[in-house]
């Protein structure tokens, strides 16, 4: 094997590495998820972040791919849309360096390893809205949901980004999605839980908020772990190639974040609410890898300590504020993935750092350093307005499909099968069949 055969196949086995530690991601998704819901609903839960990843993978495959990274225009891929039609024996799938996804070339690793890698990415935006609309949803209706977020809704956005469309064009960088992938989640998120109400008994006549403790917080805590360990594949693999200087800056600033923003959100929750909360702490450190994703190549370890700080705090604050709006969201999905996916989105307006991204080998001429340090407002009014412009377009878009649900099939279960749990009603079984379950609801 020649020098350039060698690089091409390190490099490919380090993508595939990092997409497999992306897939392991839906098993904390899942452990998080069931452990902060109450044991009636822990098998629908666990079902839906089963299932989601394998309706993404149809979804992106048929049709997302090639929207997200076909050559196109700036608003969508128009090229290579239909994976399933016979690209395998095209040229794009055996040359890395040609075909319908020009986008995609600046790495040097087979197609399916780029597609695999971006198919992850997928599956864990659509993963964000499990659970924001956990306890309430009929199973069959968030499938449909999740097939239309991962074959147009997550494509389009993508492809404005990362696959060479116009905010690309203008500027706007968000190295591993803190926009692409946790906001775009969580606004479809948002449009859910806004058509579904919140769940029974969440909150009194006089408009407070009854709290409704999550059934397993071992497993909460077991499933933080996990993504926290995944993360190390989510951003440093987002080389797509092995850049030693990148890679190891990338696995600091990301560490780094979620270590503040775990603390900081410890010290927010105790002066807030008077305890340490530990779903506060939990949903903290998740609130700092979120936020750093956008910015993790582009900023130096003291501004990624930063940036968790405030994510902790944030994410704390969000919690709160979306309780007081009567938003229901019984994970926090809403205050870790949409608030802190806007403020890592905008961090990078204020934080980066061109002589960082220089160093490691991840430099472009249209990154601007930001605000904070010297860079003007360029960078921080371009990171703005992609945030805002995928704000509009991917919750209008996910709320036309939420309401269209409804009207057609309806989203909701009833009351009875809500009170009683969905697992019994959805599907049939029990989690803890046999164990003696006391639960406040």
């Amino acid at each position: 094997m020649d020098g350039p055969s060698l690089r091409i196949a390190i490099d490919t086995l380090w993508v595939l590495i990092t997409a497999f530690l992306v897939f392991f991601m839906n098993l904390g998704f899942a452990m998080v998820e069931s452990g902060l819901c109450r044991a009636k609903n822990t098998v629908n839960i666990l079902a839906k972040n089963f299932i989601v990843f394998a309706v993404s993978t149809l979804s992106f495959y048929c049709l997302g791919f090639g929207i997200m990274f076909g050559n196109g225009n700036g608003l969508f891929g128009i090229q290579g849309l239909f994976a399933v039609s016979g690209l395998d024996n095209s040229p794009a799938m055996a040359d890395a360096y040609s075909g319908a996804y020009r986008a995609l070339n600046w790495t040097g690793v087979p197609l399916w390893a780029k597609f695999f890698f971006q198919l992850v990415f997928c599956g864990t935006a659509a993963t964000i809205v499990s659970g924001a609309v956990a306890e309430r949803i009929k199973f069959l209706s968030f499938i449909i949901f999740s097939s239309i977020l991962c074959t147009v809704i997550y494509p389009v956005t993508g492809h404005w980004i990362w696959g060479g469309g116009w905010l690309a064009s203008i500027g706007m960088f968000d190295f591993a999605g803190s926009t692409v992938v946790h906001s775009v989640g969580g606004w479809a998120a948002l449009a859910g839980v806004l058509v579904l109400g919140p769940r029974i008994g969440k909150y009194k006549p006089d408009g407070a908020a009854k709290p409704i403790y999550g059934h397993n917080m071992s497993l909460a805590t077991l499933g933080v772990f996990v993504l926290w360990f995944g993360w190390f594949g989510f951003n440093p693999g987002s080389t797509m190639a092995v850049n030693p200087a990148a890679i190891a800056h990338i696995a600091v600033t990301t560490n780094a974040a979620a270590a503040a923003a775990t603390l900081s959100a410890t010290v927010a929750a105790w002066l807030l609410l008077g305890k340490p909360d530990l779903s506060m702490i939990l949903n903290g450190c998740l609130a700092g890898l979120v936020a750093i994703t956008a910015g993790c190549a582009y900023v130096s370890v003291p501004s990624a300590l930063a940036i968790g700080a405030a994510a902790g705090l944030i994410v704390v604050l969000a919690v709160v504020m979306f309780d007081r709006l009567k938003l229901d969201d019984p994970v926090g999905a809403l205050s870790v993935h949409l608030v802190n996916g806007l403020f890592g989105t905008i961090a990078v307006g204020l934080f980066a750092d061109r002589s960082v991204a220089a160093a490691i080998g991840v430099d472009s001429p249209a990154l601007s350093s930001g605000l904070l340090l010297g860079g003007g407002f360029r960078q921080l009014t371009v990171q703005a307005l992609g945030a805002l412009a995928v704000a509009a377009f991917t919750f209008s878009i996910a709320l036309v499909a939420w309401l269209l649900i409804k009207a057609i099939m309806g989203i909701r279960v009833s009351r009875a099968e809500e009170m009683r749990g969905l697992d019994l009603g959805e599907h049939g079984m029990e989690a803890y069949s046999g164990f003696q379950i006391f639960t406040n609801m």
